[in-house]
């Protein structure tokens, strides 16, 4: 049965690495994190946040989305990593099975609330994997 849940858990994780390198690339690559007001942009390029002066908005837009990138890039790896070559060892922690599953229900609740359908279904495929791995892992 591990080896479903593995697979189930490394599936969940592939969809998570997958949006990650995605975000990552429109972050650094073409315009689609741009605004559509190019007025906007140039205001953000500009104007610095109130907690310092150090950087500008438009820097902390792609330093957020970089980091939120980062993020889903090691859950990807990480638990990828953990369910193909030592599904023992995270089936065996509790923590670690519990603290995956807070963070892909932390990013479900962000997407929902914040982004839009596409990054909210492909979370929610992820964390729908992640789940059925553990429950799976559980029978």
């Amino acid at each position: 049965m591990h080896t479903i849940a593995a697979s189930l858990i490394a599936a969940g994780a592939a969809i998570t690495l997958l949006l990650g390198l995605m975000h990552l690339l429109y972050t650094y690559y073409g315009p689609k994190l741009s605004p559509r007001d190019p007025e906007l942009q140039a205001r953000m390029q500009v104007v610095s946040p109130v907690i310092t002066r150090e950087t500008t908005m438009w820097r902390a837009w792609i330093g957020f989305n970089a980091s939120h990138s980062y993020g889903l890039i090691l859950f990807g790896l990480v638990y990828g990593y953990l369910a193909l070559a030592h599904r023992d060892f995270l089936f065996q922690s509790d923590f670690l099975l519990a603290v995956g599953l807070m963070l892909l229900f932390g990013y479900v609740f962000l997407a929902k609330r914040y982004f839009f359908r596409i990054p909210f279904l492909g979370v929610l495929l992820a964390t729908a994997f992640y789940v059925s791995g553990l429950v799976v892992s559980r029978i």
